[in-house]
């Protein structure tokens, strides 16, 4: 998968001019800057995960006022450092509380409760898609939140998660429904847009996804069990060497090398390594694919005219203009996504191509993978960025823009990594996998020092990427 010359001349250029744009950064931010750290959680309640949190409450171990009262504390102390969560409702969360109190006061036992509501009582937070505000990924990793709502057509469930060190999950189109989001999906991108689950703690994603899900969980088959030893473990370090994006951090090469080390002593398996060419062309393949008519004819809309906001069209040149001067009131990835629609208009023959050659990636990997194939992929090319660099490298989320269905990603992050390793396969797989409880704990000792945390982990992420029957079962 060697870059030809020309294509090695386009990379270096544009890391030259990404060097000289984070130089320039770099300049314009001299100074001393403020301390900015978030303090630990110290409320005991704002540690555990939901699944025994809501065993609490049915249990009558806490009340829910309680609960709230430690979570809004919680985002009354941190929210000033992150500014994640913009809109609020603490007074009428505290009135639902009371209500989820008499409710389990006056019930008659805790097996109907937890059968009808699996999470009652327990606090979550909603991307702003879902018109509400917030950064789902900096409130969970801040303990705000210990479950959240996303959304996801590019990355925005799996970025976030990998950023902050906390567990997303996209699945397969149609699994979970995309009813009350902001923009609704259009067209083609009808195929691409998912709601999942967002959590801090690994073990909460499978059943934020059963609850989410809620009939079209019988497609998942979630309850039955898969032997990991039977499954075909697959290995791709980087794309190839897209010109677009940045090369693979080592930290990321390092850590998915661990994970391929003990499947294989642990496990017994054999992890194969594979080359993917097409992959190289991930970010052109999503540009052509996100504005591409579907089965019908029907034309996708255009996002200039989603940032009108119900007005005239945005033109994402005048805004580039604007943004330079400190005058648009859109962001830069917003502007470069405009601009990158416009120049794909352009050009409908190579257009066309291109989604010609997304259809054939996803032959190439429903062949490759089959219905047991699980594929380790980084998630992005770098460890978490600081503020303001991805400005410089605008498409290095060609890694979480590949368009493929039905799939099925489970973005991964260190917590402790025996829960990692169980409860990130016990929700891609397309049935439920169970793994001793002794594999676990060698796991962690393999990968995380005891007890180090999930922030402190950060950079050390990878994710597991599956594509399953999912949504052939349905």
């Amino acid at each position: 998968m060697a870059l030809s010359r020309a294509e090695r001349c386009v990379a270096r250029l544009l890391r030259l001019l990404s060097r000289a744009c984070l130089a320039l950064l770099a300049l314009v931010a001299r100074g001393p800057a403020p301390p900015r750290a978030v303090p630990p959680p110290g409320h005991p309640l704002l540690l555990l995960p939901a699944r025994r949190l809501a065993a609490r409450l049915r249990a009558r171990q806490v009340t829910c006022v309680e609960v709230v009262e430690a979570y809004v504390e919680r985002i009354r102390e941190v929210n000033p450092l992150i500014n994640a969560v913009v809109k609020d409702r603490f007074e009428e969360a505290l009135q639902e509380a009371r209500q989820v109190d008499q409710l389990l006061s006056e019930s008659p036992g805790n097996d109907c409760l937890e059968e009808k509501f699996p999470l009652l009582g327990v606090p979550i937070t909603v991307k702003e898609a879902f018109s509400l505000h917030g950064g789902e990924g900096c409130v969970l990793a801040a303990a705000c939140s210990v479950t959240g709502v996303g959304s996801d057509i590019g990355g925005s469930i799996r970025m976030p998660a990998f950023f902050n060190g906390i567990f997303g999950h996209k699945p397969t189109t149609g699994v979970v429904p995309n009813d009350g989001q902001f923009p609704n999906a259009q067209g083609v991108r009808t195929s691409f847009l998912c709601t999942g689950p967002m959590c801090r703690y690994a073990e909460d994603l499978e059943l934020m996804l059963r609850v989410m899900a809620g009939p079209s969980v019988d497609k998942l088959r979630l309850n039955e069990k898969v032997s990991l030893e039977k499954i075909r473990f697959l290995c791709m370090d980087h794309d190839g060497g897209s010109v677009f994006v940045s090369p693979v951090d080592k930290e990321i090469l390092q850590a998915q090398k661990k994970v391929v080390e003990h499947l294989e002593s642990e496990l017994g398996v054999q992890v194969q390594h594979v080359a993917i060419h097409k992959m190289k062309y991930s970010f052109q393949i999503w540009s052509a694919m996100m504005s591409s008519k579907d089965s019908d004819g029907q034309e996708a809309q255009l996002f200039t005219d989603l940032l009108g906001d119900h007005g005239k069209p945005v033109w994402p040149l005048w805004e580039l203009v604007k943004w330079l001067v400190g005058m648009s009131s859109h962001t830069l990835p917003a502007i470069a996504l405009g601009l990158t629609e416009k120049v794909m208009k352009l050009n409908p023959g190579g257009n066309a191509k291109l989604v010609s050659m997304g259809k054939s990636l996803q032959e190439e990997m429903e062949a490759l993978l089959g219905p047991d194939g699980v594929l380790l992929y980084p998630s992005h090319p770098t460890i978490a960025p600081k503020h303001n660099s991805p400005i410089c490298m605008p498409f290095n989320f060609a890694y979480t823009g590949e368009q493929l269905q039905p799939l099925s990603w489970v973005q991964a992050g260190l917590q402790h990594t025996s829960s990692l390793l169980q409860h990130s396969m016990l929700c891609c797989f397309t049935r439920r996998v169970s793994i001793p409880d002794s594999w676990c704990c060698s796991a962690e000792r393999c990968f995380a020092a005891p007890g180090q945390g999930l922030c402190s982990c950060f950079t050390v992420l990878w994710h597991l990427y599956l594509l399953s029957q999912w949504g052939r079962s349905g």
